[in-house]
């Protein structure tokens, strides 16, 4: 039998809300399920957000830095490979469930008239799509209407009203429906990218989950420092960005997104079920990410914006059937969406591209632990379309959109956080956890932003510097097997 592949995304999904992972409320049985019988990444982090920079770092491979997708709408490089494009190498005909949220490079489309210059909500190129989900989420909109609901007004109130619609008419129960129609019409050796779009905004959970989490349960966010960043405080006055102040408002928020998250595990556990019925569970190797994760309240704000910790510290779960040794194992070192391509790459057993700036998880998932891996994880955040000054710019010779960025590294003790500016910030995580505590040791601030300069320099592009034109160009890249034999 040839292997399967599910890679499924769960949008906007905090990597500390599993049940497996200690927290005290949340329930996720079935995503715990999938981590017992195969490897779960602790310190798995995206690297952007939000949706489109952080999805264009996992299909790729690559940093922000490289990529250059900084806001949804930033179109992708059409040179850019991607897991589409990979998998097809491979001989599958990779299937997408749901959304990718990657924009058209307008260089490869009909002009301003082409439709798909007309949203940044696009398919990344090399999928086929058997359910699309983007924009008005029509397919799902005719759904609701032929069970006899008012699908009339906007999407982001058809979301917001999920709570008051049993949970087999919610959009994950939709999507999860089509899914196993489609596999159940399968034969073995299919791949499907699966793209729930919860527990992303709006809070509200469908149905019974709606009320599953008590608002008096839900435990507080880390309240915001006395003293913060002139970008922590700006944040702080966005609507988008800052948190409820109410009380009651606040734990209606957190109640609402642990539903979404309970939700979202219920309709993995159908699809799991439907695997395991089908014969193809041992067949299929499972990945579960997300694009990035959710404040929740965190130091005054939500969504995911910024440097802090939990807008991007995500689920990472890789289960393999192959590898039983490897089961139940959980990773403590850091690894990163990136990671990702890398490794679908040599399950499919095909070469991992020069652009990839990630590394595979194979060892891992194999059983063994590199001794070589990164110390340290690291993650971009690009605001220049959310906070554009009011002078104007004469591009090239004036760069401060440039300025309008910040890169973190964030190791065992440290997180070095480098805006564009030149100004930087480094919190003392050993000491506190919260992301609320700078060092003023000059040695370790120099120590952290040495680091990060050597992090950029080591992974400047480098997708055309493995070769020589000179012979026919015989200098390359090392191959897959001649990387796995030197790593």
């Amino acid at each position: 039998m040839s292997l399967n592949i599910l890679l499924i995304t769960l949008d906007q999904f905090r990597g500390d809300c599993l049940s497996t992972a200690g927290h005290p409320i949340v329930q996720t049985p079935n995503l715990d399920r999938l981590a017992a019988q195969g490897v779960r990444f602790a310190r798995h982090y995206s690297q952007a957000s939000p949706c489109s920079p952080g999805r264009a770092s996992l299909y790729t491979g690559m940093y922000q830095m490289n990529h250059r997708v900084v806001a949804n709408g930033t179109p992708l490089d059409d040179g850019f490979d991607n897991i589409a494009h990979a998998a097809r190498r491979a001989g599958y005909a990779p299937t997408l469930f749901g959304y990718t949220d990657q924009s058209i490079d307008p260089r490869v489309t009909n002009g301003a008239d082409d439709p798909r210059l007309q949203t940044y909500e696009g398919v990344l190129p090399g999928f086929d799509c058997a359910l699309d989900l983007t924009g008005r989420m029509t397919p799902w909109r005719d759904f609701l209407t032929e069970k006899g609901f008012d699908s009339s007004s906007g999407i982001l109130n058809l979301l917001a009203t999920e709570n008051e619609r049993p949970v087999d008419v919610s959009v994950s129960n939709f999507l999860t429906s089509r899914l196993i129609d489609w596999l159940d019409a399968q034969e073995s050796g299919w791949f499907a990218h699966v793209s729930y779009l919860r527990p992303h905004p709006p809070y509200s959970a469908a149905g019974e989950y709606s009320t599953m989490y008590s608002p008096d349960s839900v435990g507080l966010p880390i309240a915001r420092a006395d003293e913060v960043h002139p970008f922590h405080e700006v944040m702080l006055m966005l609507d988008g960005t800052k948190a409820p102040t109410d009380p009651d408002e606040m734990a209606h928020m957190r109640a609402q997104y642990f539903g979404m998250v309970s939700e979202v595990d219920y309709q993995l556990g159908r699809v799991f079920d439907s695997l395991v019925e089908s014969g193809e569970w041992d067949n299929t190797v499972i990945v579960v990410v997300a694009d990035h994760a959710e404040l929740l309240g965190d130091h005054g704000l939500r969504e995911k914006v910024g440097y802090w910790e939990t807008s991007q510290h995500i689920v990472g779960i890789v289960a393999d059937p192959r590898f039983p040794v490897a089961h139940g194992t959980v990773i403590d070192k850091f690894t990163e969406n990136i990671d990702i391509m890398p490794t679908l790459c040599e399950v499919m057993n095909i070469d991992i591209p020069p652009q990839c700036d990630g590394l595979p998880l194979t060892h891992f998932i194999t059983g063994t632990e590199p001794s070589w891996w990164r110390e340290a994880a690291h993650w971009e955040y690009d605001w220049r379309f959310a906070l554009i000054p009011s002078d104007r710019y004469a591009w090239p010779w004036k760069r401060r959109l440039e300025q309008l960025n910040l890169a973190v590294r964030r190791s065992e003790t440290h997180a070095y956080v480098q805006f564009g500016d030149g100004d930087f910030l480094c919190f003392d995580i050993a000491a506190d956890p919260t992301w609320r505590t700078l060092t003023t040791n000059d040695a370790i601030i120099s120590e952290n932003a040495r680091a990060m300069l050597t992090w950029r320099m080591e992974h400047a592009n480098r997708s055309l510097t493995g070769f020589l034109v000179e012979q026919g160009g015989v200098g390359r890249w090392p191959t897959r097997v001649e990387w796995r034999n030197n790593s």
